[in-house]
C-alpha cells in the first residue's frame, strides 16, 4: 500500500526533474526512491544532482539516507562530515553521521554527534541514553565481554602509544589515560551491537 500511495509522487518529482534537470527537485525524487525501495535509483539520482549542486545540503542528506540503507557507513560519513561542520543543527544529518560513526567504530565522533543532537533537543530521551551509556561503559571495569569475532579487530598501533609515551613527561599521564578510554569505548561499541544482532 505505502508503494502505490508513493508512486504518484515519484511521478510527480521525476516529471519536474526532466523538464529542468539543474533545478534542486533531484533531493525530493531521491527521497521518494528511497521511501519506495529503490535505493540504487536514489543515490543515482542524488549524485546526478549534486554534480550540479555540490553545495546543496538537502542533496547531500537524500544521499547519505540512500547510503545508510546501503550500510555505506563510510560514505555516509564523508557526506555528512562537512554538512554538520557547516549546519550543525540539521539533526537528521546529526543522526545519520552518529549512527554511522557508532557502527564503523568512531565513538569519539559518535558520541560528539549524538551530544549535538542533545543540545538541540534535549528531551531526546533515547538519545541521552546512548550517550550515557558510550560515556559510562568506558569508566567501568570488567564490564566488558569479548567474544570471538568472525572479522579480525584491527591491530593496536604500538609504536603511537609509544611516542606518546615517550613525549614531554607532563602530558604522558593524561595522553595514556585518553588512549585507554578509547580503546574501552570502543570495546563496548563492539559488545553493543553484537548484543543488538543476537537479539
Amino acid at each position: 500500500m505505502n508503494g502505490n500511495k508513493i508512486q504518484p509522487i515519484i511521478y510527480q518529482y521525476l516529471k519536474k526533474y526532466q523538464e529542468n534537470p539543474a533545478s534542486r527537485v533531484f533531493a525530493p525524487l531521491a527521497e521518494a526512491y528511497r521511501k519506495a525501495g529503490l535505493v540504487d535509483e536514489a543515490i543515482e539520482i542524488a549524485e546526478e544532482g549534486l554534480k550540479v549542486h555540490p553545495q546543496f545540503v538537502g542533496g547531500r542528506v537524500a544521499l547519505a539516507r540512500a547510503l545508510f540503507d546501503k550500510k555505506l557507513y563510510e560514505k555516509v560519513a564523508a557526506e555528512l562530515t562537512p554538512v554538520i561542520r557547516d549546519v550543525p543543527d540539521n539533526l537528521v544529518a546529526q543522526r545519520l553521521l552518529a549512527d554511522s560513526c557508532l557502527i564503523l567504530g568512531r565513538v569519539a565522533e559518535a558520541i560528539s554527534a549524538y551530544k549535538m543532537l542533545l543540545y538541540f533537543s534535549p528531551h531526546d530521551m533515547e538519545t541521552n541514553r546512548v550517550v550515557q551509556e558510550l560515556e559510562t561503559k568506558a569508566y567501568e571495569k570488567g564490564a566488558l565481554i569479548l567474544r570471538v569475532d568472525a572479522e579480525p579487530l584491527p591491530p593496536f598501533d604500538v609504536r603511537k602509544l609509544s611516542e606518546v609515551i615517550s613525549s614531554d613527561p607532563n602530558n604522558k599521564k593524561v595522553a595514556l589515560k585518553e588512549k585507554i578510554e578509547k580503546l574501552l569505548i570502543f570495546l563496548q561499541k563492539i559488545e553493543r551491537y553484537r548484543v543488538m544482532q543476537v537479539r
